[in-house]
């Protein structure tokens, strides 16, 4: 681990308490642990799983997804699709995750221990624009629920929640539904989304946020039923703070009765960082989030026991040609993409494509988070391909990318190469063929004598982005300032890459080394 915890030792905590996109968190707590997972999108394995004893230091223990389903569907990018806001419950001694897939419908995996073995995904509901599931088992009655949104996108509506009544063994739903909050009637509500479903003190609660993501704000609606009528209440805004459109969250109580709230900031390329905030209910039973429905940017810790500071994984050696679990490809992988030996460092096959003028359009790309304050990235890279135009090397990928890195020319040498291509219009399919912004220099390439490269990006505000590299002869600086970019949903991403032209046979590989990720600001 390279960047800082959120704990600043003292007693409190600052947020974003994970400074990097995790997008739409949804928290739990069993026994003296709290989990958190949050959208992968089409990024795989999928479902990250998180784990905390005071919701403030996190550790990524593993994945609930090892491929995206229907696996065909998902052999090439689909960046901002695939798993979107999940839902994590414990119920009948198991861990269950419940998602939508706005192309596919409403999926489920589920577990006996956190860290699997999961079940492979199972189609509760099939169905266009079906997103943001979430279930709900009433201990009191025995009944099982299941509220979701839509993706207007896919089903030609928005701006309101339906719910279901669902099979207890969460298999199934038992009707066709029914419209349980339609925002169309709430004067100034739009874009509601991201249902959270609970019981509390008699009552049916559902947390959703609504106004965009941006700018948007965080709704609490309660009913004595489930399938309403609902009063609705705005339970978290912006207000004077920095954090804009405090966004679809979800409600934890410790161990100690105290209330916790989670909940995402659309922070542009960083895409969205998870934030913390007190909670407590108010003399008229109604919810009051961080301080007095504002955002807190520092705050006292939960009274929970001292842990010691700690922070998602970043850095890697690699060991053995694996990698660790901040790895994501950015489609279902393949055999033969990463070897496995008996040494240090991650050996990288050079993958033939016909998409090798674009990283956006490979499935082969290892990635990891952007970090959400400036830091340093660097890692050593070998190029051990023979094949000529083969390629390898280290990116910032989003709807724009820029990437350093080493090439072999066709009389055998190896050159230092740093290329970037702009944006195609966040995300959007090129029709016809050929009309992506393929990439181009970023500066002139320059030898690399010994097929080496020692490879450097730094991010500052804004995801700017410099790239620097030591071919022999010390650091040098390269290209102009690469400032990144988001896709539509999903933030930018670090990538490692390796690829060559159409061919037949095998195109070598390329090596990777002590890869780190270190704190510019903190």
């Amino acid at each position: 681990m390279a960047l800082p915890s959120a704990d600043l030792g003292d007693g409190t905590y600052r947020n974003p308490v994970l400074d990097a996109d995790w997008s739409d968190p949804d928290l739990l707590c069993v026994g003296d642990d709290f989990y958190l997972t949050a959208s992968s999108f089409g990024r795989v394995p999928g479902l990250p799983l998180l784990h905390s004893r005071d919701l403030v230091n996190w550790t990524l223990v593993g994945h609930a997804l090892q491929l995206l389903e229907p696996a065909k569907e998902f052999t090439k990018p689909r960046h901002d699709c695939g798993v979107w806001a999940p839902s994590l419950r414990y119920h009948d001694d198991r861990f269950w995750i419940f998602w939508g897939d706005p192309d596919h419908g409403i999926f489920q995996v589920n577990a006996s221990e956190i860290r699997g073995p999961w079940t492979r995904p199972h189609l509760v509901k099939e169905g266009k624009g079906l997103i943001d599931a979430c279930p709900l088992w009433d201990e009191e009655t025995g009944e099982a629920y299941l509220v979701h949104a839509w993706a207007k996108s896919r089903a030609g509506v928005k701006n309101r929640l339906t719910g279901h009544r669902m099979r207890p063994d969460g298999t199934g739903l038992l009707d066709e539904g029914k419209v349980i909050i339609d925002a169309d009637v709430i004067p100034g509500w739009f874009t509601l989304e991201g249902p959270k479903a609970y019981r509390h003190d008699g009552w049916f609660w559902i947390f959703a946020p609504a106004g965009g993501v941006e700018t948007g704000w965080q709704g609490a609606f309660r009913s004595r039923g489930f399938f309403g009528p609902y009063e609705e209440r705005v339970v978290l805004e912006q207000g004077d703070t920095e954090v804009n459109g405090p966004h679809q969250g979800s409600w934890v109580r410790t161990g100690a009765g105290e209330d916790w709230f989670a909940h995402f900031q659309q922070r542009g390329p960083y895409g969205r960082v998870v934030h913390l905030q007190p909670m407590r209910w108010g003399a008229d039973s109604w919810p009051v989030l961080g301080d007095e429905g504002a955002p807190v940017a520092v705050h006292r810790k939960p009274r929970l026991p001292p842990q010691p500071p700690c922070a998602p994984a970043t850095d890697d050696d690699f060991p053995g040609g694996r990698f660790g679990r901040q790895w994501q490809w950015t489609a279902n992988p393949q055999d033969g993409w990463a070897t496995q030996h008996s040494g240090d460092g991650l050996r990288l096959s050079c993958v033939r494509t016909a998409d090798a003028h674009d990283l956006r359009r490979l499935p082969n790309v290892l990635t990891q988070r952007l970090p959400g304050s400036p830091a340093t990235v660097e890692v050593e890279l070998r190029l051990d391909s023979e094949e000529p135009r083969a390629r390898a090397g280290l990116a910032v990928l989003g709807d724009a990318f820029s990437w350093i890195g080493l090439q072999r020319e066709a009389d055998g040498s190896v050159r230092l190469v740093h290329r970037f291509a702009e944006s195609v219009g966040m995300g959007a399919p090129p029709t016809p063929l050929g009309q992506w912004r393929r990439e181009r220099d970023a500066a002139p390439s320059r030898e690399a004598p010994e097929g080496r490269a020692r490879l450097w990006i730094e991010s500052g505000a804004g995801a700017r982005c410099r790239f620097s590299y030591d071919v022999g002869g010390g650091r040098q600086s390269c290209g102009q300032v690469f400032a990144a970019t988001s896709w539509r949903w999903v933030g930018a991403l670090l990538g490692l890459f390796a690829r060559a032209p159409v061919g037949p046979g095998h195109a070598g590989a390329a090596s990777f080394t002590r890869f780190r990720i270190t704190s510019s600001s903190r």
